[in-house]
């Protein structure tokens, strides 16, 4: 006899199945009747967008939405001035000369310079809108003035902008002129002016410099993030070595915040005028008697004649007041400088003024007043420069100036000590290109 051996079905083992199925069936149930929700409530906010009464509600809503800060960019031009950099800003006149006030009270603003960069925020919802606003003071430098809780005064914060500083060496002989020697060594053209105005008071560029003469120089330069040069800074040192006679040059600061440039034996450079207010010209007339090529017949030339190119900077030749800068006859357009009680200099045949430069203004030695010209009675282009001494006008080029500072005692010693250092320098740049 056969046992039929039965299968029965246990509900309680196989429990989980079912709960699986079960819990299968309302998902879907469910993911059905939220599909036709979500379908239904497409379609009516679809009808919703369509309905054109709305469109022409959002329409007009967001055409008059406007955002609630604003910065506005500017750059200055020629002729501009604080005032009226100010004005052109949409803002009440009480405000206007807020702003005004505050920065004419930054004393590093006194003076406007064309390309500074501006740049204000404005609250386009508040009854007093510039919140704040930035003014460049130079490429590595700028101001940043914020509104003070009395909104009648700013609170101003110089920043210096995010620069790091390379020391370059550059040398190479004088082929033709120094200043197209330096530019095709990549130097900028205010870094060469400057060499040639701390030469100038020893150096007559159009006489002394020979072809094959050489120089040296150290100078800073200002990079930004970019890698790119953005501005250049002083002279460290400089070399001329003129008929293989050097002439070194020494950046030291003697007191604080007072600079000046010494020979390898602790004696100032500088002197009361400079030999010659102008590089990268010859002499075409020297002191003396000759004849006039305008008017025909001999008589004293009273100053010497430099022949440039029209636009050549002339330099002041001397610290002093400027007594013209005007219309002088014969001579063009002409600056006239007083410097002390005992020197004064006379620069003629200009096509143009330097910036800022008109009666009764300071002037800085090696300062560009003017550009060369062919202004008044002048058969081309070049500068005409005289120097009165007591009254009497006397030859430039043989004029003996007194020499400038001396350093002596304590101040020799620790400037042999910062010499050590620069040519220590000199030499680590110079491994450098080898």
């Amino acid at each position: 006899m056969k046992l039929k051996i039965l299968k029965t079905f246990n509900i309680r083992e196989h429990s989980i199945f079912i709960w699986m199925i079960l819990i299968a069936i309302v998902a879907a149930i469910l993911s059905t009747v939220f599909s036709n929700i979500k379908s239904e409530q497409t379609h009516q906010i679809k009808s919703s967008l369509d309905n054109i009464y709305l469109k022409k509600v959002i329409k007009e809503i967001t055409s008059n939405l406007e955002p609630r800060y604003t910065t506005l960019q500017y750059v200055s031009k020629s002729g501009d001035t604080y005032q009226s950099i100010v004005n052109k800003l949409s803002i009440s006149t009480d405000e206007k000369k807020v702003l005004l006030d505050n920065i004419l009270n930054e004393k590093s603003l006194k003076i406007l310079k064309i390309n500074q960069k501006f740049s204000f925020k404005l609250d386009n919802l508040a009854k007093v809108k510039i919140i704040e606003f930035i003014i460049e003071t130079d490429k590595k430098n700028e101001i940043y003035f914020s509104r003070s809780e009395t909104e009648s005064k700013f609170v101003s914060k110089k920043i210096k902008k995010n620069f790091r500083k390379n020391l370059v060496y550059k040398e190479t002989i004088i082929t033709d002129s120094l200043y197209n020697s330096a530019i095709k060594l990549g130097i900028k053209p205010n870094v060469i002016i400057e060499f040639a105005r701390l030469y100038g008071f020893q150096v007559d560029f159009q006489r002394d410099i020979w072809k094959n003469d050489s120089f040296q120089i150290i100078y800073e330069e200002f990079i930004n993030d970019n890698n790119k040069i953005v501005d250049t800074g002083e002279i460290i040192f400089a070399n001329l070595n003129l008929q293989n006679d050097d002439l070194q040059l020494y950046k030291y600061e003697y007191e604080k915040n007072k600079i000046d440039y010494f020979d390898e034996n602790g004696k100032s450079i500088r002197k009361t005028l400079m030999k010659t207010p102008i590089n990268g010209a010859r002499l075409s007339s020297s002191y003396g008697k000759r004849k006039h090529p305008i008017l025909g017949y001999t008589k004293m030339h009273t100053g010497t004649d430099f022949a440039a190119p029209k636009g050549t900077p002339i330099m002041a030749s001397g610290d002093g007041k400027v007594s013209k800068a005007g219309w002088c006859g014969g001579g063009g357009n002409c600056v006239k400088i007083k410097h002390n009680s005992t020197y004064q200099t006379v620069y003629a045949h200009m096509s143009k003024f330097g910036k800022g430069i008109k009666k009764g203004v300071r002037v800085k030695q090696g300062q560009i007043i003017g550009y060369v010209g062919s202004t008044g009675m002048s058969t081309g282009p070049h500068l005409h420069y005289e120097v009165i001494e007591n009254g009497r006008k006397v030859n430039s080029q043989k004029l003996k100036l007194p020499s400038g500072k001396i350093l002596k005692g304590e101040e020799r010693k620790k400037f042999e000590v910062s010499k050590i250092k620069i040519d220590v320098l000199k030499s680590n740049l110079i491994s450098k290109i080898n």
